[in-house]
């Protein structure tokens, strides 16, 4: 196997065309509900919505297909030279072919989170998402936007929730796409990815030192949008 290229001690530049305009990211575990808060609250500021997580999913099932072996770098270099990922509001490009079913698969999920800590894949999706962004007033969520790929960003969050209600909005998100598992099984599972994503090298999930906290286990979608709002609408310029 060869040597990974040192995403962490050469970061991407971050172009200057992302100062001109007003980014917000929000990090969290699966489950914090912070991808139905950035689509609200992009909504309700009339800002762009980026969803990284689909991002990292495109890339999963286009290895699947492509049967790429993750461990070797220069088999990633290849296969991310040809590769094209584009995403909008409701929907995901994967180099032409639209994939926003085909990414959300049992297959696409096992799989996801170890595609999404390998160094190279990182890299290269920062970088689109920083493409992306480029201009644009938008709310971004993941796991390591407001930490590694918008370290300026104008606003940022870090939702978290208790492990149990994030087990159980889990398992409702699950079984509305006609996945049947028990609460133990979805309960398992986020541990598993809670510390996969908190301890790897690369782009850990952790909250950014500015970064507001922001506990939504006894609050309802709506509460923790309007605080994410006030909070924003108190920094815009």
């Amino acid at each position: 196997m060869g040597s990974w290229d040192g995403f962490a001690d050469s970061p991407l530049p971050i172009p200057c065309s992302l100062c001109c305009a007003m980014i917000i990211t929000i990090d969290g575990p699966a489950g914090a509900g912070k991808s139905s808060a950035a689509r609200a609250l992009a909504k309700r500021l009339g800002f762009d919505f980026l969803d990284t997580g689909a991002m990292y999913r495109a890339v999963a099932l286009a290895g699947l297909r492509a049967g790429v072996n993750f461990d070797d770098p220069a088999a990633v270099t290849q296969f991310l030279a040809g590769l094209h990922v584009d995403v909008s509001p409701g929907r995901v490009v994967l180099n032409g072919e639209d994939v926003t079913g085909a990414i959300r698969t049992a297959e696409v999920t096992a799989v996801a989170g170890r595609v999404a800590a390998n160094p190279l894949v990182r890299r290269y999706l920062v970088g689109r998402q920083r493409e992306v962004a480029a201009g644009r007033n938008i709310v971004c969520e993941g796991r390591d936007q407001g930490t590694v790929a918008f370290p300026d960003a104008a606003c940022k969050f870090f939702l978290v929730a208790d492990p149990l209600e994030r087990a159980r909005r889990r398992q409702r998100e699950m079984a509305a796409r006609g996945e049947k598992l028990t609460l133990d099984e979805v309960r398992q599972a986020q541990a598993v990815r809670d510390q996969r994503d908190a301890s790897r090298d690369v782009a850990p999930m952790v909250p950014a030192a500015d970064a507001v906290v922001l506990d939504s286990t006894s609050l309802s979608p709506d509460e923790v949008v309007d605080r994410m709002e006030q909070e924003v609408r108190r920094r815009l310029p």
